[in-house]
């Protein structure tokens, strides 16, 4: 290690989910299952479950943080494309966009939509090369990675000098009352009504599970060190609503 580079930690987004798996090291097993699972419905769910504002919001934040014709864009833990989908329409075109997921399922679904390039793939190893992207988001997924220290270097080693980097996330709110209808929304009613409309057992268990994951996440200001623990500068946190977290750093 050179003198300049900062010491290797791990961190994990939040502690093992036992309910789920025995293990750290079993999770990312069981998320790809998780996710292949739910692929067919997930899109509807999502839809629906952010009252059909979704698609106006992440095309909204990306012009907002800078994404522009002509950048090449990684949408890490790409899932559906829906953040992809958005980013193409900025861009005129999805040729730009390569979409990086571990899961099979979750690929399949947006390759339907996207003539973008698509690399099966964990964001804690990126099978791309160094200073490739302008532009890397990640849209609702950080929670679900083994390592955040791990993810961020390669966010690092794959931004070219001056790329911009974007991560989305729903952030348990500080009040009190809002934690309560937040409990309420995200682990009751949204995975109740995912398994009835869906009719669909691991629809349920998707949503519910991202309501756990939501509750254990590590906080914001350990996502913000992390990410300038990779060497990343210009780190920020910007909030909507009390409740989306929009990070953003720079190469």
């Amino acid at each position: 290690m050179s003198s300049t580079q900062a010491p290797y930690h791990r961190l994990r987004p939040h502690p093992a989910l036992t309910q789920h798996y025995a293990r750290p090291e079993d999770k990312p097993g069981f998320v790809d299952n998780l996710f292949d699972q739910g692929a067919p419905h997930y899109d509807a769910i999502v839809d629906w479950g952010f009252l059909r504002s979704g698609a106006g919001y992440r095309r909204w934040v990306q012009q907002r943080h800078g994404l522009k014709p002509g950048h090449r864009v990684l949408d890490v833990a790409c899932g559906t494309g829906l953040v992809a989908m958005e980013a193409a329409k900025i861009l005129g075109s999805a040729e730009n966009i390569t979409c990086l997921d571990p899961s099979a399922g979750m690929l399949a679904v947006a390759r339907k939509k996207l003539a973008a390039t698509f690399v099966q793939g964990r964001a804690e190893a990126i099978p791309l090369a160094d200073d490739s992207f302008d532009f890397l988001t990640m849209g609702y997924a950080l929670r679900h990675v083994s390592d955040l220290d791990t993810t961020f270097r390669e966010y690092a080693r794959v931004l070219k000098p001056g790329g911009k980097l974007l991560i989305l996330e729903v952030t348990k709110p500080k009040s009190q009352l809002g934690r309560f209808f937040f409990r309420v929304y995200f682990g009751q009613v949204y995975p109740f009504l995912s398994g009835l409309l869906t009719r669909s057992a691991s629809a349920k268990t998707m949503m519910r599970y991202y309501w756990e994951t939501m509750d254990a996440c590590v906080p914001p200001e350990s996502v913000l060190a992390a990410l300038r623990g990779a060497g990343l500068r210009d780190v920020k946190r910007t909030t909507a609503l009390g409740l989306f977290s929009e990070y953003t750093a720079t190469k």
